[in-house]
């Protein structure tokens, strides 16, 4: 109970307090700009109501983006950490290419991406993909690393094949690391889709918060990024509770 109440306590007072600087105006003086510009809680719940469907039909959007780019960072994440780990040569290969990509700017690669696949979903899923990618990769491989040796030892003296090793050994003791990975892809995803909404995109709550910021609709846009930052929370919840119900010895 503690787990959760401190927390929400916590981020109740954060909310009061908010609330408070900025119906006084303190908040306004702080950051040095107009009022409007700095929504209370309140006024952002009040959008957040009030355009409700049109957050909604942008947050789909944006959740289906997440989604399919969570699933092909891990699908193509988990299959190069299983061939770098199987292959000595290809993991000392390719991990210096790895991590160098992920030295470059999403916000670079997102406009050069948009030029060669157009505005469609797939640059988006390549982008959010490419974002998840590498802690994925990193978390499964070290997950195969991690494997009991005791046990691989007892399996190789009862003959059994590669296949048989990593399937029953390697592969079950790196699931925990491998929710770690997810989970750590999900809360970064919602970053990459925002970003690749912002390359081009006609609809999601990365294009409305960029509308929004145009358009001064201040509350709309922390109405926006409240959503997205719900989205994260409840996908990176439904995550814990499947390791809990996977990796049942942890």
């Amino acid at each position: 109970m503690k787990r959760w109440l401190y927390p929400l306590l916590l981020l109740a007072a954060l909310i009061g307090l908010w609330q408070i600087l900025a119906d006084t105006g303190a908040l306004a003086d702080i950051f040095g700009v107009e009022a409007f510009l700095v929504p209370s809680p309140s006024e952002i719940a009040s959008s957040l109501w009030d355009n409700r469907s049109l957050l909604l039909e942008n947050g789909w959007v944006t959740l289906r983006e997440i989604l399919l780019g969570i699933l092909c960072s891990l699908v193509v994440g988990i299959g190069v950490a299983v061939v770098m780990h199987r292959w000595v040569t290809i993991r000392d290969a390719t991990l210096p290419l790895i991590i160098a990509s992920q030295t470059v700017p999403v916000l670079v690669l997102a406009p050069i991406l948009i030029v060669w696949f157009g505005y469609g979903l797939v640059p988006k899923l390549a982008i959010i993909a490419l974002v998840c990618f590498f802690p994925v990769t990193v978390a499964v491989l070290a997950g195969l690393s991690r494997a009991d040796p005791g046990a691989i030892k007892l399996m190789r003296t009862l003959d059994a094949s590669r296949w048989q090793i990593f399937r029953r050994v390697e592969a079950p003791g790196a699931l925990p690391s491998t929710f770690t990975g997810a989970k750590i892809a999900i809360v970064i995803a919602p970053i990459g889709a925002v970003f690749a909404e912002w390359a081009g995109s006609s609809s999601g709550l990365g294009h409305l918060i960029l509308t929004d910021n145009g358009q001064l609709e201040i509350a709309r846009e922390f109405a926006a990024v409240a959503l997205l930052s719900a989205i994260a929370l409840v996908l990176y919840g439904l995550t814990a509770l499947a390791e809990r119900r996977v990796v049942t010895w942890r």
